[in-house]
């Protein structure tokens, strides 16, 4: 029957291969494992090869006019399958045709002949090879057979004449069965089931148990074909109603226009216009109901009645919402880093975190990815991080600004019963984002603050928390909208502002100041093209020198971000715009030699080796909402009664800090080479420049300590070093904070040497390459050693050998 069955190999087939196999054994055939497909007896079906060894096996069996067995994988997603990953049971089947395609692939036709079960494998051939027991169909037609075979095919009747669009050709091949083994197979094999429960029934060899499981597999699916047929009537019907109100709608338009009444005929068209519209928007049944209620209220409504304007607004806030979700684009995470790469230099760490954040969010759509918080100072980048991943999820972007929001309708939007109501900034922003999977940015969080109307921080808990969000009501709308597909974003200058509730629903993400090398690639890459285009110049027409611009961020410009960097770029191009729009030809070419005429003299200079060069000033680092900064503490003593005057706006810390670093200073006089006589009938006076500026903090308490020091042994302390570090009365350095902003600060002053906590080792990887390579650290575990390091050694002899009344006073 095989011989009969089996086809000569047509044009297309592959052509004898030059390699000939040993001739399998007579009860073994070439296994072909199959994804999601189980091949019953008797039956018809394509199969796509993809793997090698699939395709020799049919092409062995096609050439040396063999079976091959069909066997369903147990683990679809397995692309090399062993023995192991196969059921032992499948189906015996004859090559009807074998057909390699123009693109490489094969696909192959195969009719179903008989179930076999496999004994074991064979090896010493490049395809599965195995020996085979096949299972002859048993033929029983006992009473209970005959009934459960006309039950099973009434059944596989019903589900094809449910099954839309089903050919009636089918119903007439079920009818023509006569065998109640082929029906169980053939209904099995046409129905929307599981493999898993295909293999299960071709591994039921006994005829009544087999039918049985179909029958059950399905009744059930009857059912679900009934139910879906109902669903499609009700939805019918649902949509047959609304077009006889469409309908009805129009001939009253009509009747109205015959009767004359034509100041009512604009009011019609517009109420059918918001009806179309309503029927469009795609909203939840829960909005669809509150929008027609709201729509009928209209309708009885006159147009001079002074509410009509506002439900008329309301109705199409309603409908101009995106209610539906768009179909999300996939995110590509090559492309992703490409476009951080090429809208951010440096940040590498930031960008690392920004891709496995959109990593999750491609492994994971429906999950809920964390909330990103980008804290820097202004000018680093926060923003335009946020446009670059909506760029990479290829997303629509919107930025929300809540600097000075004190009022919660901000946030939550204004009841409608005020005049000018209208929906909070987070609705607005998705509104006008035409989409409810945007990238939104809440910038300025952290400048949020209450009033007599409400916290708008306290709205924005739910706003920012996975668990609500879904569910968010505006005050306005008064109906839920499901903001849980936004992608929230939020960027702060300063934590210290933000409720610790608010801060805990975000990961923080901090963003420090940049360093000299790093702004000159940024002018480079990206301000000089913006501000040529901005000042219509074209590619050629205008250069500045590198060394120009290493002279306005040293001179010109003194912050942690860029944004001056690109105005006083922006000045110098526009003078060269001045010049060639007088006629002056050629490329207009500008180094630092030039800046001076432009940009006028130097605003910054280095004021560390002046302000150190005498005793009882110290070079601290100090950390601020917009970057790090230098910090000079300066010390100095004169006649008095032994008083500790402090000046320069301290907070209470700092000038507890002062007292005991004066303490440490007078307990370890000896040690330092200090007469204890020097401590006599003076006053001390510490004063922190800067003085219009409040400050406050234990960390500058190691400068205070060297700046005493400095004063009372009358060494200076080193010009090229800055410091950072608590004390305590014992003499230990402790640890601080903003460590990288502190060290980017003194990178940009031009210090060489700084001096850490030993316990701050931690922060070191955070700092920036080119600080690191280019300033010494040195790390500190107690003052003495910040006395050795700071102090000028060559001063001490000289101090020590000055005569007691001089040393009294000192400089």
């Amino acid at each position: 029957m095989a011989e009969t069955q089996m086809l000569s190999p047509p044009d297309d087939a592959p052509a004898r291969s030059a390699q000939s196999y040993a001739p399998l054994p007579p009860d073994a055939i070439a296994i072909v494992p199959v994804r999601n497909i189980v091949l019953f007896p008797g039956l018809v079906i394509p199969i796509t090869i993809g793997r090698r060894k699939s395709a020799m096996a049919a092409q062995h069996a096609l050439r040396e006019q063999q079976q091959i067995g069909i066997l369903l994988q147990r683990d679809a997603e397995q692309a090399e399958p062993v023995p192991l990953d196969m059921h032992r049971m499948g189906t015996i089947a004859n090559v009807v045709r074998f057909v390699t395609a123009p693109d490489g692939s094969h696909h192959l036709v195969c009719q179903g002949e008989q179930r076999f079960q496999v004994l074991e494998f064979l090896n010493g051939w490049p395809f599965l090879v195995a020996r085979v027991l096949r299972l002859p169909e048993a033929e029983s037609r006992s009473p209970e057979i005959e009934a459960r075979f006309v039950n099973l095919k009434t059944q596989a009747v019903d589900a094809i004449q449910l099954l839309p669009q089903a050919p009636a050709e089918l119903v007439d091949a079920v009818q023509s069965i006569e065998s109640p083994p082929a029906l169980a197979d053939f209904a099995i094999a046409y129905m929307d089931v599981k493999p898993a429960e295909k293999q299960e029934v071709l591994e039921t060899l006994d005829v009544a148990a087999r039918m049985e499981k179909v029958s059950s597999l399905l009744a059930h699916r009857i059912e679900v074909l009934r139910l879906s047929q109902e669903i499609g009537r009700q939805t019918r019907a649902a949509l047959d109603e609304r077009q006889r109100e469409v309908l009805l709608r129009e001939q009253m338009a009509a009747i109205q226009r015959q009767l004359g009444e034509g100041e009512e005929e604009g009011k019609a068209a517009e109420i059918a216009e918001l009806d179309q519209a309503i029927a469009k928007a795609g909203m939840p049944k829960e909005v669809e109901d509150q929008a027609r209620k709201e729509m009928r209220r209209l309708q009885r409504m006159p147009d001079s009645a002074a509410e009509y304007g506002m439900v008329r607004t309301y109705l199409e806030w309603l409908i101009e919402l995106p209610w539906s979700l768009p179909e999300e684009a996939p995110i590509e995470i090559a492309e992703a880093r490409r476009i951080l790469d090429e809208d951010h230099f440096g940040l590498e760490k930031i960008k690392q975190r920004i891709v496995e954040f959109l990593a999750v969010r491609k492994l994971a759509p429906q999950g809920r990815a964390p909330i990103l918080c980008f804290v820097g100072p202004p000018g680093v980048g926060k923003t335009s991080l946020g446009q670059s991943i909506a760029r990479a999820m290829n997303r629509k972007f919107v930025r929300v600004s809540l600097g000075g929001v004190h009022d919660e309708a901000e946030i939550r939007g204004h009841r409608r019963t005020y005049i000018g109501a209208l929906p909070g900034n987070i609705i607005q922003a998705i509104r006008k984002a035409g989409a409810r999977n945007c990238v939104m940015m809440l910038d300025e969080i952290d400048k949020l603050g209450a009033g007599i109307q409400g916290d708008p921080r306290a709205a924005l808990l739910e706003v920012l928390d996975p668990e609500q969000n879904n569910t968010f009501r505006d005050n306005y709308l008064g109906v839920p909208f499901d903001l849980s597909r936004v992608v929230f974003l939020t960027t702060a200058n300063m934590l210290e502002t933000i409720p610790g509730p608010l801060r805990d629903r975000m990961e923080i993400i901090s963003l420090a100041g940049y360093t000299a090398e790093e702004k000159l690639q940024i002018a480079r890459r990206y301000l000089l093209r913006r501000q040529m285009d901005a000042n219509g110049l074209k590619e050629g027409q205008a250069e500045i020198a590198d060394d120009a611009i290493r002279e306005i961020i040293q001179h010109y410009t003194r912050e942690a971000g860029v944004r001056n960097l690109e105005r006083e770029i922006g000045r110098v191009l526009r003078h060269a715009a001045v010049r060639i729009a007088e006629g002056q030809g050629g490329p207009i070419r500008i180094g630092s030699e030039d800046l001076a005429a432009i940009l006028g003299a130097p605003r910054f200079e280095s004021e560390v080796a002046m302000r150190t060069s005498t005793p009882g000033v110290a070079t601290g680092l100090a950390w601020t909402p917009f970057g790090g900064e230098i910090l000079f503490i300066e010390a100095t003593r004169l006649p008095g009664t032994g008083r500790l005057i402090l000046t320069g706006q301290l907070g209470d810390v700092m000038k507890e800090s002062a007292q005991a670093a004066l303490s440490i200073v007078k307990n370890r006089a000896a040690e330092l080479g200090i007469a204890p006589e020097r401590f006599s009938n003076v006053d001390i006076h510490v004063h922190v420049p800067a003085g219009a500026t409040p400050k406050d903090g234990p960390s500058a308490g190691v400068a205070m300590f060297l700046a005493l020091a400095s004063l009372f042994a009358d060494r200076t302390v080193r010009s090229d070093t800055a410091m950072t570090g608590e004390i305590s009365l014992r003499g230990l350095v402790l640890p601080v904070g903003g460590i990288k902003e502190k060290v980017v600060a003194a990178h940009r002053a031009g210090i060489r040497r700084v001096m850490l906590p030993a316990r701050n080792r931690k922060d070191f990887e955070d700092i920036p390459e080119e600080a690191r390579k280019e300033i010494e650290f040195l790390w500190l575990e107690r003052v003495e050693e910040a006395v050795s390091a700071a102090l000028d050694a060559s001063q001490q002899d000289e101090a020590s050998a000055a005569p007691p009344a001089e040393r009294a006073l000192g400089a």
